[in-house]
């Protein structure tokens, strides 16, 4: 969706016709069009408790800082919104994904905060153990090392193969995120969405959501150019409804890569019409989605439908969880109104 490059007013008439809304939260929620029905995975309790296990069982939650982001995070809760249909063993591989990406991820947003260059090792050690098997030398590494090993074992090989593609992508995607913090005086609006497709990491749950189906897919319809536009759709309008949630606490970070503040950056507007900016841009996302989806689905063997849900799911499920989940809690301290 292209968007003018001069500052525009955003009227709130559409929020003021539904009634007041006191918050920010409450501001998104007026304007988001989310048509996907809400749903919950009912595994969640027991992949929580798998989780903290799982997280333990490797020392990445013995820095009691990291437990507290954990607990704020709610891992489990994400999988479960996102994942409503999988089975327990399924959704307990998502929630350890999920887990493990926001672990690694902060760790990569701390080293990377003193020197992009510092960032190295750990994204080199990822690459290695993803693409060539290599043997772990950190605590993280031993993580991602397990976390292949339970997709091997769940995925066909070729699964697999698309897993370990897509993780390196999130991984080579820290790195460009790490330079853009570094020199922010760089990044544009389409450069900070570029970075977040990649450090989103929504793209390696989809080859998990292929395993879910009872037949593999079809090759023809995993790269179908129009299943890959709504890959493509689906991933950018779960991390770009996150960002709208997490503006407010990035922010205050002084963090870079989130597709409100690009927006607020860009056309020098207040948050509030920033993010109404980046709403507008998901709306009109959602709607491509829902028409692609109408055209292809007929065509699409049941395997292909059931993975196309897998994408739905994530466009639902981040919504549900961000409004709700206490790491994005500072999105209700920002009034409506500029």
């Amino acid at each position: 969706m292209t968007l003018s490059t001069t500052h525009e007013e955003i009227p709130l008439a559409a929020a003021e016709e539904r009634g007041p809304v006191p918050n920010l939260r409450d501001l998104i929620d007026a304007h988001l069009h989310m048509p996907f029905p809400l749903r919950r995975n009912p595994h969640e309790a027991e992949a929580a408790g798998g989780v903290e296990a799982w997280l333990g069982e490797w020392g990445l939650t013995d820095e009691p800082e990291v437990a507290e982001m954990i607990h704020r995070t709610r891992p489990a809760a994400l999988a479960a919104c996102t994942s409503p249909a999988v089975d327990a063993g399924l959704l307990q591989i998502v929630a350890n994904q999920i887990a493990y990406q926001f672990v690694f991820d902060d760790h990569a947003e701390a080293v990377g905060r003193r020197s992009p260059g510092r960032l190295l090792p750990v994204l080199c050690e990822s690459t290695e153990i993803l693409r060539d098997g290599r043997a772990p030398s950190t605590p993280l590494g031993a993580a991602l090392t397990d976390l292949h090993r339970q997709v091997r074992e769940r995925c066909t090989p070729a699964q697999a193969a698309r897993w370990a593609w897509q993780s390196r992508e999130y991984v080579h995607g820290l790195l460009y995120e790490a330079v853009a913090q570094a020199h922010p005086f760089l990044l544009g609006t389409e450069n900070c969405a570029s970075i977040r497709s990649l450090t989103a990491g929504v793209e390696p749950f989809y080859p998990l959501y292929e395993a879910a189906q009872s037949r593999e897919l079809p090759v023809a319809e995993l790269h179908h150019p129009v299943v890959r536009r709504l890959s493509r759709l689906s991933a950018d309008v779960a991390v770009w409804t996150a960002d709208l949630f997490s503006a407010v606490k990035e922010q205050r970070a002084g963090e870079m890569i989130n597709v409100a503040l690009a927006h607020q950056r860009r056309h020098r507007c207040s948050l509030q019409d920033a993010v109404l900016l980046a709403v507008r841009e998901i709306n009109g996302a959602i709607e491509e989605f829902q028409k692609l989806h109408a055209q292809i689905e007929p065509k699409l063997s049941p395997a292909g439908v059931g993975y196309l849900e897998g994408m739905t799911g994530w466009m639902r499920g981040c919504y549900d969880w961000s409004r709700a989940v206490p790491r994005y809690a500072d999105v209700t301290s920002v009034p409506a109104a500029p």
